[in-house]
């Protein structure tokens, strides 16, 4: 009898699987699809391409959803919130009429996101985009939810209504006060010692430990992380698919370089930045206090045009006094991201330097050839995981910026006279009734 080779046959076959599965329920189409309790020999292909900031990641997965007939999941903390664009590079109308996005505009800025619920919107994405046969392609540069998405979250119980509500309450209270410390007191007290280690003003993490701790009488650490359970010998075997993984970076001052010239170009326009965190001040919000408020850029800039608004003017020098922080907060996370990709053994890194085409010709490959052996990246694409020579341990050391568009005093006077108008001057009611 002679074989039938199965790799080849499923092109064939997926037309009829696709049939069947028409009159069967959402729900359970997606549980078919995603359940990892089945074995699969075959399993699907999954790109997902991380770096740090400035990069190039988003246009690397654009223009590889266009060759593989492929849909981009976004992996960005920032991204899920409606309004919020410039701040967090997010695809611009034109590439999204282009090309399918994911769990971009989902949120109002005054909601809370966590890794939990991107593993959950992620893989369901991921589970649709594969019934419709295209690639899922997952970009974005926030690690957890890039670890979770694919090794799981940790089975950590769900609070009921009546708890979830307590605390709230509770932490409001204090946040309302701005008792951060005795906030984390309170948290320690109820059983998480891990409590102190909270970033400041990080009160959707202080909610979240103590619901935990009233709905299991454990902290969040008592609870299994699957991610740890993927760590030695071959990481991706036991993986529900085939993660084709890619760090895209580059040279490390000249990515500095890139970075501080994206923020002076937040910047120049009057709807840039400025008008986002202008706008999140207006409906209520206050700088690093939710996911949206606390993120780069945003947190920046709604300190500066507070600071505006309180001292009913502006100068130049406090603008590039702002500028300076934002770029030097970019950078800074920059560097983190890479110091967390770094230990995530699953990432092939690439130069992100080198043409574009060389970059998506080498991934159109592995793509093809994925599940065939392990992945061997050229020399002229490999990109170095540590800085290792003495010079450029010394340009990073002495880096500074090196402004290209505000430079002179004159530079900023467009901006200047935007943050006069919308945000020193007191607006009086009129009281001519013709006005």
């Amino acid at each position: 009898m002679q074989r039938i080779d199965l790799h080849l046959a499923l092109p064939l076959i997926r037309p009829l699987i696709n049939i069947n599965i028409k009159n069967i329920p959402r729900a359970s189409r997606l549980s078919t699809f995603c359940s990892s309790a089945q074995p699969i020999k075959n399993k699907d292909k999954v790109i997902v391409i991380s770096g740090p900031t400035g990069a190039g990641k988003s246009r690397l997965a654009l223009e590889l959803a266009k060759i593989l007939n492929g849909e981009i999941i976004s992996a960005d903390s920032v991204q899920v919130y409606r309004g919020l664009d410039i701040g967090s590079a997010k695809p611009s109308a034109a590439d999204r009429n282009e090309v399918a996005h994911h769990l971009l505009d989902i949120l109002h800025p005054s909601q809370e996101y966590s890794a939990g619920q991107f593993y959950e919107d992620a893989r369901k994405a991921t589970c649709e985009i594969l019934a419709n046969q295209r690639v899922p392609i997952v970009a974005g540069g926030t690690g957890l939810y890039l670890r979770w998405y694919m090794y799981g979250k940790p089975d950590v119980p769900k609070s009921s209504m009546g708890i979830s509500s307590q605390v709230f309450s509770e932490l409001m209270q204090l946040q309302d006060r701005g008792k951060w410390d005795e906030a984390v007191e309170l948290v320690v007290n109820a059983g998480d010692l891990r409590a102190r280690s909270v970033p400041y003003n990080n009160w959707y993490r202080l909610r979240r430990s103590l619901e935990i701790i009233r709905a299991s009488g454990s902290p969040p650490s008592a609870f299994a992380v699957p991610y740890d359970e993927f760590q030695g010998g071959d990481v991706a075997k036991n993986l529900d698919y085939d993660f084709i993984c890619l760090f895209l970076s580059g040279p490390r001052v000249d990515l500095y370089r890139a970075i501080d010239l994206r923020c002076e170009e937040m910047l120049m326009e009057t709807e840039g930045l400025l008008s986002e965190a202008s706008w999140l001040l207006d409906i209520g919000l206050h700088p690093s206090t939710n996911s949206a408020t606390r993120a780069i850029g945003y947190r920046q800039a709604m300190e500066y045009l507070l600071s505006c608004r309180e001292a009913k003017s502006c100068s130049a020098e406090g603008f590039i006094d702002f500028l300076s922080e934002f770029q030097k907060a970019s950078r800074n996370f920059a560097k983190r991201q890479m110091t967390w990709f770094r230990n995530e053994k699953i990432y092939h890194w690439l130069d992100a330097s080198r043409p574009m085409r060389e970059v998506i010709d080498f991934v159109c490959s592995v793509y093809q050839e994925a599940g065939t052996g392990k992945v061997i990246v050229p020399q002229k694409l490999k990109m170095k995981k540590d800085v290792n020579n003495q010079r450029e341990t010394y340009e990073l050391k002495s880096y500074r910026p090196r402004n290209k568009l505000f430079i002179e005093d004159e530079d900023c006077h467009r901006v200047l006279d935007w943050v006069r108008r919308t945000q020193c001057q007191t607006v009086e009611v009129s009281r001519n009734p013709a006005l």
